[in-house]
C-alpha cells in the first residue's frame, strides 16, 4: 500500500505549467506527525536531487534552480502537499517524488512522471 500518492504529472510544453499533488495515507497520518512535506526529482543517470519543501509552520524552502518558478503549498489538516510548476524547461523533466518526515521516520511516493517537450 502506497504510503505516499502522487498525481498530476504528466507532460507540457517548455514554457508550460504542470500542478503535482501529493497525499499522505491514513497509514501514516493516524499513526505519526508529519513535519514537513516536499518535492525531489531524479532524472535519467542523474542522482535524486532535492527541489522544494515546506514545514508545518508554513517555511518554504526552493532548489536554486526552480527558485521563482515553481511554489509549494500545503493542506496540512489533510496531509497533502502542491507543487506548482510554471515557465517548464525541457531540464524539468524527471521523476518527481514526494516526501514527508514525521516524527517517527521518513516517508516517499512512487513518483511521477514530469516531461518537458521543446
Amino acid at each position: 500500500q502506497a504510503q505516499l500518492v502522487e498525481s498530476g504529472g504528466g507532460s507540457a510544453q517548455a514554457g508550460g505549467s504542470l500542478r503535482l499533488s501529493c497525499v499522505a495515507a491514513r497509514s501514516i497520518s493516524s499513526r505519526d506527525t508529519i513535519k514537513v512535506m516536499g518535492w525531489y526529482r531524479q532524472a535519467p543517470g542523474k542522482e535524486r536531487e532535492f527541489v522544494a519543501a515546506i514545514y508545518s509552520n508554513g517555511i518554504t524552502k526552493y532548489a536554486d534552480s526552480v527558485m521563482g518558478r515553481f511554489t509549494i503549498s500545503r493542506q496540512t489538516a489533510e496531509n497533502t502537499v502542491y507543487l506548482q510548476m510554471n515557465s517548464l524547461t525541457f531540464e524539468d523533466s524527471a521523476v518527481y517524488y514526494c516526501k514527508a518526515i514525521g516524527a517517527w521516520g521518513d516517508y516517499w511516493g512512487q513518483g511521477t512522471q514530469v516531461t518537458v517537450s521543446s
